[in-house]
């Protein structure tokens, strides 16, 4: 044991540094990202940047609403591009959809940015992502976490995270309100927005053999990289006048486990949701991974949510409503299915 010991000492002191941690850049990093996190400062938002935790005044008789979630292994095609301020934007996205289908408008965010060695310049774009995310969802950008562990994550790589607080503002009942005869509105998606990634990369990185910069099949004047870091859309200013006014029975925002698996989290247990896979055609984007994976409709509607980023639930008389509305007009909704007497399913049905 004393042997050993003395071999130690004479091959002199280990730093932090050596052990992979680089405390020096996490600190210039924190410096750089005053300005971002400022950026984002609401009216609410309380205390200063680098404290232990950020302070936020909340309005009198607030019901919160929170969220967690991640970008999955969308954050590999950033690695794979070297563009890396898309993600962070996902991130806030994701998560603003995520709690608007509770009736909730962002109030602050924080994120987790965790990596094996700290590149400062790759999470400054990350972090510059999510404060432009939290600018145009109008939510604080209230304080983070900066992980360095070696050992963990290989070099080059890094996973995101993000955490969402906000105020219930808005009257949807979800599965309480939903019943049969309603109708579905489908809201496009701009792309796979935060799921799917590892079918998609092992079909064009893998099976294509197609890299970041190759075209992507299809889509002329894209690359395959551009296509897949497309931004996970928020749909809370596309939906704000339909939600002000009422006229929204329930939300599902369509993400891992594609469309049934998430209009189920809105059903009753005495109601199926029908879509109809005729009303729209999916965008080339989806039609190429669906041709070359040779997966099965059940398959690919469970995986990617094959252009559609959220389904809105709503009274058969508000349909025409909901359609004409300058929000959901613009964003390009329209009419996916219905509400019928069931058991909690949702059948995904093609025309005869």
């Amino acid at each position: 044991m004393s042997g050993n010991s003395e071999r130690g000492r004479d091959q002199g002191p280990i730093t932090y540094r050596d052990a992979g941690v680089d405390l020096r850049a996490a600190e210039s990093l924190t410096g750089r990202l005053a300005d971002l996190v400022n950026s984002t400062r609401t009216a609410s938002s309380g205390g200063a940047f680098g404290s232990f935790g950020g302070r936020f005044h909340l309005p009198a008789a607030s019901e919160l609403v929170a969220s967690a979630d991640g970008v999955g292994t969308k954050v590999l095609v950033a690695a794979r591009t070297g563009v890396h301020d898309t993600v962070g934007e996902d991130l806030v996205n994701h998560c603003v959809n995520d709690i608007l289908a509770e009736g909730a408008e962002p109030l602050f965010f924080l994120d987790y940015f965790a990596c094996g060695q700290l590149d400062s310049d790759v999470a400054y774009q990350v972090i510059e992502g999510v404060a432009r995310g939290c600018r145009a969802n109008r939510c604080a950008l209230l304080g983070g976490e900066t992980a360095e562990m070696p050992g963990v994550y290989d070099p080059g790589h890094y996973d995101l995270a993000g955490f969402i607080v906000g105020r219930r503002v808005f009257d949807i009942p979800g599965r309480s309100g939903v019943r049969p005869g309603d109708r579905l509105v489908a809201l496009p998606s701009s792309g796979l927005h935060t799921n799917g990634y590892s079918l998609a990369r092992m079909v064009l990185f893998e099976r294509l053999g197609l890299g970041p910069e190759d075209p992507y099949p299809q889509l002329a004047g894209e690359t395959v990289g551009q296509a897949l870091l497309r931004v996970h859309k928020s749909y809370l200013e596309p939906l704000r006048v339909v939600l002000e006014a009422g006229a929204v029975r329930a939300l599902a925002h369509i993400t891992g486990g594609g469309i049934p698996g998430n209009l189920s989290r809105v059903l009753p247990t005495d109601s199926d949701a029908v879509v109809h896979l005729d009303s729209w055609i999916p965008p080339p984007l989806f039609r190429v991974l669906a041709a070359e994976s040779g997966l099965s409709d059940s398959d690919l509607y469970e995986t990617l949510n094959m252009g559609i980023g959220m389904i809105v639930v709503v009274p058969e008389d508000g349909l025409d409503q909901v359609l004409t509305d300058t929000g959901v007009g613009a964003a390009g909704g329209f009419a996916c299915g219905e509400i019928t007497v069931g058991d909690g399913s949702v059948l995904l049905l093609r025309a005869e």
